[in-house]
């Protein structure tokens, strides 16, 4: 298979891009960007070679025209200067042109067959021959090295021989890497092209257009394809999260929480005036609906007030109508004193004690008298004090209703006693 692959193409312009380093071009047995094929010669069988009518007169072979000379010349000098010869691991033969500065140029062969030509300009070129690579550098160097290699390798994060941290990602259809430095991203940079060479380090890395990814550390006896450490994670991405309540008034407060739709949220408004409001925003923040005191509810997106008139209102929220139960939030707390019609707390009364012998009368200094019953009265007795009336309202057996100070009870106990005598 390899043999056919080298055969099978002759020429290959390189192409390729890098950031350190150029990117590389391959041929036949060494594909890197689009091989250009050429057509081989086509051969006659030896029986129609000899059933072909011989010319009446021998053609005479045309000398070589000046101009001709000229153009081989030529030819040769714009392929550069021949400064060495390589053999490749699998055999295959590198002769390494220089043809002017940053710029050199490898022709490839393969038992004696043209197979593909490298040119790295300014930029490296790397060729690939079933997972043996060849990479150029524009100053003429060279790499050959075999494996090392994942073909169509799958986005992560990988870890070089070297521990080099590099990540793979995909981005419209394009491969790309980035370097991996104290936890943090350096920036992708992407393929170009069938194949790009970049280093990052001592380390030289080919990416292809599929994928494809290998790695060589130059002078190193540890070598190996990069290992994959980390997958990208494919859990969803953490949702909105509830932030903290802000004052943003006198009376005002504001909480942001999650909506129960995905990477929605809502705003929450409680104001001492305006009642409460909650706001279902999308993922850019862009308002979507509200519901406040005037509007209590919006059931096409799941949204209720309860208690928009108290000091304790909760949103709800749900995704679907029905007897789908209603998620509650309780609106943030106004800030303290800013309850409704809150007066400032009364200062501590005094309390004059009663004199021995007292008749459950006690007298407070605010001006109000309250009478305490005894004995069966007690039981479902309640006092309501206005003013300075000491009324007492009494609920249990045998009511009856006592004013002024308790005189009326005095006196119908000197009637009764004056009966008895």
């Amino acid at each position: 298979m390899r043999t056919a692959l080298r055969t099978a193409v002759a020429t290959a312009l390189v192409a390729g891009v890098a950031i350190t380093t150029p990117a590389l071009a391959a041929g036949a047995a060494f594909a890197a960007d689009g091989p250009v094929v050429t057509k081989p010669a086509v051969v006659k069988p030896a029986d129609e070679a000899a059933a072909a009518k011989p010319a009446d007169k021998p053609a005479a072979k045309p000398a070589a025209k000046p101009a001709d000379k000229a153009a081989d010349k030529a030819a040769d000098t714009a392929k550069g200067t021949l400064v060495r010869t390589e053999t490749l691991l699998g055999g295959t033969i590198a002769k390494i042109y220089k043809v002017k500065e940053q710029n050199h140029r490898a022709e490839l062969f393969y038992e004696g067959n043209p197979t593909g030509v490298l040119e790295a300009v300014t930029r490296s070129v790397a060729g690939n021959d079933n997972g043996e690579f060849f990479v150029l550098n524009p100053d003429g160097t060279t790499y050959n090295w075999d494996r090392n290699y994942i073909p169509g390798a799958k986005p992560g994060v990988y870890k070089l021989a070297d521990g080099t941290v590099l990540q793979l990602a995909e981005k419209n259809g394009r491969f790309g890497l980035q370097l991996i430095e104290n936890g943090k991203g350096r920036g992708y940079t992407y393929v170009t092209g069938f194949r790009s060479v970049w280093t990052y380090g001592r380390a030289v890395v080919v990416l292809e257009q599929d994928g494809g990814f290998a790695a060589y550390i130059p002078g190193s006896a540890t070598q190996a394809a990069p290992r994959l450490v980390e997958t990208p994670d494919t859990k969803p991405a953490p949702g909105p999260t509830t932030g903290p309540v802000v004052k943003v008034g006198a009376c005002t407060v504001r909480q942001d929480i999650p909506s129960v739709f995905a990477l929605l949220t809502v705003t929450l408004t409680n104001d001492l005036e305006k009642g409460p409001s909650a706001v279902l925003k999308d993922e850019k923040g862009k308002p979507i609906v509200t519901v406040d005191r005037a509007h209590a509810a919006d059931l096409g997106m799941g949204l209720t007030i309860k208690g928009a008139n108290t000091a304790t209102p909760q949103l709800g929220q749900r995704t679907q109508g029905g007897d789908t139960p209603y998620l509650w939030t309780a609106f943030p707390k106004l800030p303290k004193g800013c309850e409704k019609g809150a007066a400032p707390a009364p200062a501590p009364s005094v309390t004059t004690p009663a004199p021995a012998g007292n008749t459950g009368t006690t007298v407070n200094n605010g001006g109000q008298t309250s009478v305490v019953p005894k004995g069966g009265v007690a039981a479902g007795a309640e006092f309501a004090a206005e003013g300075d009336s000491t009324a007492l309202i009494a609920a249990g057996a045998g009511a009856a209703s006592l004013a002024a100070a308790g005189l009326g009870f005095v006196v119908l106990r000197r009637r009764a006693a004056a009966d008895r005598v």
